[in-house]
Parts: structure tokens; sequence; C-alpha cells
């Protein structure tokens, strides 16, 4: 049987992505920080398939490598890699910006993604096949005010899955990034660390994306024939026309 990593895993795209791989029978290494929500989510779909939990911050090489270390057998039969742990932190002019909040989403969408990918992908070379889906966004295909870093580290996860491309070409990998727009999860209540009255406004008068419609796509990118690979892939609401551009509908 397949099996798929996906970081992330305990909300949100990660959460909706691990239930469908699950109903389509990949086992799953589902990987975040949450243990009680690993635990849940593993309870959940283990009647489906074979499901292993790590507990760990992408952040941290140390734990990335020790989890890792502690379920090697599996980590070697990894045939699709998804790359979803990320986030944005703050939403403020860049004179203004947190450095916090400006390290976080460093270490979480850049270095994060570069630790799991470096660890996991030297095993699909040695096999010469494997899929690694990358969850970037609009962000990283244009700016928009008050989004300085986080769009730069999400231009970035799009330079890393170009650069990942050319290096793994040889060896049958598919590198494939999946570019959401306005989806509804826990995003902006992160963005607005808790500001459930502010985080909820960033919906108002639009009927945004769904974490199921990314895991739909996720899962299609995924299952497509081994001659084929979608490599890059824009997702967007039928409200949002760009980054900057939404009809609200009040």
């Amino acid at each position: 049987m397949t099996t798929a990593l996906i970081t992330g895993a305990t909300s949100g795209i990660g959460k909706a992505t691990a239930e469908l791989f699950a109903k389509n029978k990949i086992n799953l290494i589902l990987c975040g920080r949450r243990k009680d929500k690993l635990i849940a989510l593993q309870k959940e779909l283990s009647t489906l398939v074979d499901v292993q939990i790590l507990q760990f911050d992408v952040t941290n090489l140390i734990q990335v490598k020790n989890a890792f270390d502690s379920l090697k057998e599996k980590i070697e039969l990894i045939d699709i890699l998804i790359n979803n742990a990320g986030g944005a932190h703050g939403l403020a002019s860049f004179e203004q910006a947190n450095f916090e909040d400006m390290d976080l989403m460093i270490d979480t969408n850049i270095k994060g993604l570069i630790y799991v990918s470096r660890l996991i992908t030297p095993f699909m070379v040695q096999k010469k096949r494997g899929t690694i889906i990358n969850i970037s966004s609009i962000a990283g295909k244009e700016s928009y005010p008050f989004g300085n870093v986080y769009s730069a580290t999400k231009h970035a996860v799009d330079a890393l899955t170009k650069g990942m491309r050319f290096d793994f070409n040889p060896y049958g990998i598919k590198v494939a990034s999946i570019n959401p727009g306005m989806v509804e999860t826990e995003f902006s209540n992160v963005r607005f660390k808790g500001d459930e009255k502010r985080a909820k406004s960033v919906y108002d008068g639009i009927h945004p994306l769904l974490a199921q419609d990314i895991a739909d796509a996720i899962y299609y990118m995924a299952s497509r024939p081994s001659h084929v690979v979608i490599s890059d892939l824009t997702i967007l609401p039928v409200a949002q026309a760009s980054a900057q551009v939404v009809n609200r509908n009040k």
C-alpha cells in the first residue's frame, strides 16, 4: 500500500487530507505539535488504514531527526510527502512587524519544510520514485499590503519547489505545489492570535474555500498516473480574483 507523511496534520488542510487519504486506503504518518489531536485522529482513521503519529515541532531539527529515527522503517517507505505545516503570524506594516512573528514564519514555512524534506527525500531518491506536494499560498505568487514576511516565506516555498523539481527530475520524483487563496481554517485565528472576531471578519461577505476543497485537489495531484505531475496549482474561491481583489456581497 501507498504511505503518505503529512505535516501539520492536526487541523485544517492537513487533517482533511489525512481523512481523504485514509478513505482511499493510503497508510499515514501524521505529524504535528498537539499530541492529543494526533491521538484522536489516529483513533479515528486506524479503522481504515495503518496510522502512525509523530509529535514534533518542524522548526526544531533535533526533534524532527529524533521523531523520524524513532520510526525509521516506516519513514523509508514513504511514497507521498505533504509539506503542510506552516502559518501566518501577525498582519502589520513591515516597520511595525513583530520580530518573533517574523522569525516564526521563517522557521516554520521555510526551514521546517527544508528539514522534513531533506530527511525524507534520500529514501525517495534511492527508490527512484515519490511525490512531494508543498502547500504554499496565493501569497507565494503575489505580495499584498502587510503580508510582507509571510509572502516572502511563501515565495521561498515556490522557489524551493522549483529547485527540488530540477534536482529530483533524474530520479522520477514528482514535485508540486498547491497555492490556495482564502481558506476558512485556523489560519486567521493563528494570524490574529486568537482574536476570533477579527479572524471571522476575513471571510465576511464571501464563500471561502474549505479545507476539504484543498484536500480534494491534493489527492487528485497525488493520485495521477506515474507519468503525470500537476506541478503547480492555484485555487481561489469564486469571490477572490487575486490576493487583494475580493468581491464581498454584504
